[in-house]
């Protein structure tokens, strides 16, 4: 009877060592951060294409201007 419940306390000691080191977790964290890594690079780069933006509407507005004045 004694060797039986040593067994299962093992069993169940392995059961949850494996739980604890699993590696399910470890894909939500890297696709955590390769989805910060985009939106800090979204985030740098959209100052620039505003700029350039205003610029080209700015250039459309003056040659519309032109055109209808």
């Amino acid at each position: 009877m004694r060797p039986n419940w040593i067994l299962s306390q093992y069993a169940r000691t392995i059961a949850l060592t494996e739980s604890l080191i699993g590696e399910c977790g470890q894909d939500l964290i890297e696709y955590a951060l390769i989805a910060a890594l985009i939106a800090l690079a979204a985030t740098a780069s959209m100052s620039g294409v505003a700029a350039a933006i205003s610029t080209a509407f700015t250039s459309i507005g003056a040659h519309i201007g032109t055109y209808t004045s």
